[in-house]
């Protein structure tokens, strides 16, 4: 039970999962703040174009109200939405990857062979139920034994 719990909370704690949920949360919260916009401004003024009053936006046939405004503005949401995405987002991705190909930025560092192996040994000891035992490099150093 307690292998779950830590795998679970591995799974939690790993940048991917907390990047997506605040990108989730900020998407939302962006969402609301277009959607205010297009119902406060764009909404009113959809309803006085097509006639002003509280059936601005609306079209009745045979006792069937069809609001045609409230599609609108949910069209310019969505499209505004995307612009704001687009533009903050997959615009500055595409020149950061750009720039990584063409070696004007770097990428992100990689572990050296050194702190590959600790990690390696730490992982093998752990499996056979051992702690960092009498080794004077122990667990997380950088030096490895027969080095300085």
């Amino acid at each position: 039970m307690t292998d779950m719990l830590k795998g679970f909370k591995d799974f939690l704690l790993r940048g991917n999962v907390v990047d997506l949920a605040v990108a989730v949360v900020i998407g939302a919260a962006f969402t609301a703040v277009v959607t205010s916009f297009t119902e406060s401004f764009l909404e009113p003024l959809i309803g006085l174009i097509a006639g002003g009053g509280v059936d601005g936006g609306t079209v009745t046939v045979d006792g069937q109200v069809f609001t045609w405004g409230s599609f609108v503005n949910q069209v310019i949401t969505f499209v505004l939405t995307a612009a704001v995405v687009y533009f903050v987002v997959v615009v500055p991705m595409k020149r950061i990857i750009e720039r990584r190909k063409r070696g004007e930025e770097v990428g992100p560092a990689e572990p050296t062979q050194v702190e590959l192996l600790v990690e390696i040994r730490d992982l093998l000891r752990a499996q056979r139920g051992q702690g960092p035992g009498h080794d004077p490099s122990g667990p997380g150093t950088t030096s490895l034994p027969g080095q300085l």
